[in-house]
């Protein structure tokens, strides 16, 4: 493995994987031209640790990769995401000989004397001239704090902790958070559980009838503009509103979805109201949404004083050799395969201006 190349990758997810497959299309080799460094322990993103009932008939809006269709046989609605998902992304990553680096955990991405960066890994240290971050967000997931939130006997977990509904048999759960996947979570949790009570920090926003190119471009400039002004970016999805199903439709006559506010206070046995309103639970699940995963930036203090990455494009704007894909307007599979062109073809652009300089081996063990 040559530990000098000209662009680092890090993250082997959709967005990570259309990156290089573009770097490939462009003349960089990988080895050579280019790396991917990828903390998973095989193929397939954060799909492979998605929960069995999430099947890939329940998943929304996933676009092919470039340059290969995922197939109908392995498109089974019926299998688990987590399946059908890795399995396409291990064909891809052979079809196009991407030769990804895992399992790598990437702790830090640094200024090297010669205008290069570092990026420093579990594996040793690379050194680049340009940067594409794909981290995505499931390695953060957001958890907020609530008074009492150390008193409650039961058992609390995350989405990103969630087995399925099976686990939540005969309990009283509540389900916090207003997105896809919490919805998701409470209708399945539904079936099979003593009670459910939905509690949301906003009215949540159903969306009836299809979800046209217009809409997707105004929810797209939405999160554009956050990013630009080095906000924390909002998902895509986030601004889209909840596409009202026919099961969602069956849940609301039942009162499933009867929304309650935020609580106040977790009190040892369930949750508490400032109006006196108690609701006794065994579970709390938070469906709270994630982060962008891009604390190993920081020693490049790209963030802004809003929180986030100030990014035009795909290109941070504070510094041109690091672009983000999969993070603000293409947290999305669609989205990340646009990003991972267009942050190629800007990356081409500023390494063609800049010669390469004199470099000095960089790996460490």
């Amino acid at each position: 493995m040559n530990n000098s190349v000209d662009v680092v990758v890090i993250g082997a997810g959709q967005a990570g994987l259309s990156a290089a497959y573009h770097l490939r299309r462009a003349g960089y080799e990988p080895g050579t031209g280019f790396v991917v460094l990828d903390h998973a322990p095989a193929p397939g993103g954060a799909w492979q640790f998605r929960w069995p009932s999430l099947t890939y008939g329940k998943v929304h809006g996933m676009y092919d990769l470039p340059g290969m269709r995922l197939t109908t046989d392995e498109a089974d609605a019926e299998r688990p995401s987590s399946e059908v998902i890795p399995a396409y992304f291990t064909r891809y990553e052979h079809a196009f000989d991407l030769r990804v680096v895992r399992p790598v955990h990437v702790t830090a991405v640094r200024d090297g004397d010669d205008g290069r960066l570092l990026v420093e890994t579990s594996a040793g240290t690379w050194s680049a001239r340009a940067l594409i971050n794909a981290t995505g967000t499931w390695d953060r997931p957001f958890w907020p704090r609530y008074p009492g939130q150390e008193t409650f006997r039961g058992r609390q977990l995350h989405t990103a902790q969630y087995p399925g509904p099976e686990a939540f048999a005969g309990r009283r759960v509540i389900v916090v958070g207003g997105g896809a996947s919490g919805v998701q979570h409470l209708l399945e949790i539904a079936e099979v559980a003593a009670g459910t009570t939905w509690v949301t920090r906003r009215p949540p926003v159903f969306r009836e009838g299809p979800f046209g190119e217009v809409q997707g471009r105004e929810a797209v400039a939405m999160v554009e503009q956050r990013v630009r002004q080095g906000l924390p970016p909002r998902s895509v999805v986030s601004v889209t509103g909840l596409p009202l199903t026919e099961a969602m439709l069956r849940a609301r006559e039942k009162g499933i979805l009867d929304r309650l506010p935020m609580f106040e206070r977790i009190t040892p046995d369930g949750v508490a109201w400032a109006d006196g309103r108690h609701v006794e639970a065994d579970t709390i699940l938070w469906a709270t949404g994630f982060r962008a995963a891009i604390d190993h930036l920081a020693p490049l203090r790209l963030r802004e004083q809003g929180g986030g990455i100030a990014v035009e494009g795909t290109g941070a704007i504070r510094d041109p050799r690091v672009h983000l894909v999969g993070y603000g307007p293409s947290a999305s599979t669609v989205g990340a395969n646009r990003a991972g062109r267009a942050a190629v073809r800007d990356i081409k652009a500023l390494l063609t201006a800049a010669p390469a300089s004199p470099l000095a081996p960089a790996y460490s063990s």
